[in-house]
């Protein structure tokens, strides 16, 4: 990778710049920042930080839960039409003098997830300006009219452009190196399965591809927060058997499934025994990031629990709460887990998912409720030993009641 570079670019979801410039401010303080848009940032880089930070840099250097994707920028495509913007973009990338080997365009976030049902995602926006620049590649470059359907090899060199607007696109480049890197801004292409009951169903399987949890077909999951199943539905189909704790309605499709068992209370009513069965947690609770780690850590504390790792949704109700976010992974690690990873994925919406395995030790377990049995009363003839004082439980003396009145008659009038 070129060592010259001075910008960095960073994307993520959009309401989220804010708390990634304060993890970064954090993480990086040598890092100052330059632009930004909404999902957009760029950073100016400091001679002070390590040569590693550019020549071994992906998105995981930056040491961020909000980072989507990330890069070293080249600058911003100049023109007032598409065509003369697509112009910019090659001559951008042939003064690089980078053997770039593929292309990702995207387009960054434009509204908040899950507003009105948004996901971030390829637009068609981003697809017209991907065809555009593949029919205007100079012969120079490799890949010509290929299409980009499928994920950069790993190792190779990116050319990136970011579509901010329809006339305003940032171009840089970055190595393909972790799963999201080499998919176009970290976002997969995902299409819901028939016979889904919930979007859940992709969260979750976002979740298991980034963490890679090595969970395996029979194995137990106790899933808290279950209602109404997409989740469920996204394990089942890995051969595991799922505990849904929820007292919600599931859907008919995922209780009528053979290894989905409904336990309609809240967690805290849950019978220990389906924690010491279980191999893996899960969690998607809607309340606040420590209701959710309660939950968790009282399953944990279970007397025979032995979890291989646990998978958490932390829903962030209002934005500062993103300022809490190394406390509570702190609390996590606290419970003896080795391994504690979060990080803001494509279908988490205000909320983050947190990774945790390698589980080192048990979190101190309450001490079981003692019930003592009941003794019987001494003989009163028994003498007292010197060694043992007498017992507070022991009866009194007996003292003789006093003798019964004769019952009145009534008064007697004097003769």
């Amino acid at each position: 990778m070129p060592s010259t570079p001075t910008f960095l670019y960073v994307t993520c979801q959009n309401g989220a710049e804010p708390a990634l410039k304060a993890e970064l401010q954090r993480e990086w303080p040598e890092l100052r920042f330059a632009y930004s848009r909404p999902g957009f940032l760029t950073f100016k880089l400091s001679p002070d930080l390590p040569e590693s930070f550019v020549t071994q840099f992906d998105v995981t250097t930056l040491r961020s839960v909000f980072a989507r994707s990330a890069g070293f920028t080249l600058g911003r495509a100049k023109g007032t039409t598409l065509e003369e913007l697509a112009r910019s973009v090659w001559d951008l990338a042939s003064g690089a003098e980078i053997g770039f080997q593929h292309l990702h365009v995207w387009q960054r976030d434009t509204i908040p997830a899950g507003h009105i049902e948004f996901v971030p995602g390829p637009t068609m926006l981003s697809r017209s300006i991907e065809q555009l620049l593949r029919a205007s590649a100079p012969s120079g470059f490799p890949w010509g009219t290929k299409s980009t359907s499928q994920p950069a090899l790993p190792g190779q060199m990116v050319l990136d452009c970011i579509i901010i607007d329809e006339l305003e696109w940032w171009v840089g480049y970055h190595r393909a190196e972790t799963m999201f890197s080499r998919w176009p801004g970290g976002l997969l292409e995902w299409e819901l399965p028939p016979g889904i009951v919930s979007r859940a169903y992709l969260k979750m399987e976002e979740a298991l591809l980034w963490s890679g949890l090595p969970m395996q077909a029979g194995q137990r999951v106790v899933e808290l927060g279950s209602a109404p199943g997409g989740a469920s539905q996204a394990l089942l189909n890995r051969g595991l058997e799922v505990t849904g704790v929820d007292p919600a309605e599931m859907h008919a499709d995922v209780l009528a499934h053979p290894k989905f068992k409904h336990v309609r209370k809240k967690n805290k009513y849950v019978p220990h025994e389906f924690y010491r069965e279980a191999a893996w947690l899960t969690s998607d609770i809607n309340m606040p990031p420590n209701y959710t780690l309660d939950a968790v850590e009282g399953a944990l504390s279970v007397p025979g629990a032995r979890l291989l790792g646990v998978l958490l949704t932390l829903k962030l109700n209002e934005w500062s709460v993103a300022e809490q976010v190394p406390e509570l992974l702190d609390r996590v690690r606290s419970w003896g887990f080795r391994d504690v990873r979060a990080r803001q994925l494509q279908f988490n919406r205000q909320e983050i998912c947190v990774s945790a395995t390698n589980w080192a030790k048990p979190v101190r377990q309450r001490p079981a409720k003692v019930i003592k049995p009941k003794v019987a009363d001494e003989p009163k003839d028994r003498e007292e030993s010197p060694e043992q004082p007498e017992s507070r439980e022991r009866k009194r003396p007996h003292k003789p009641r006093p003798a019964a009145k004769p019952p009145r008659t009534g008064r007697q009038r004097p003769r």
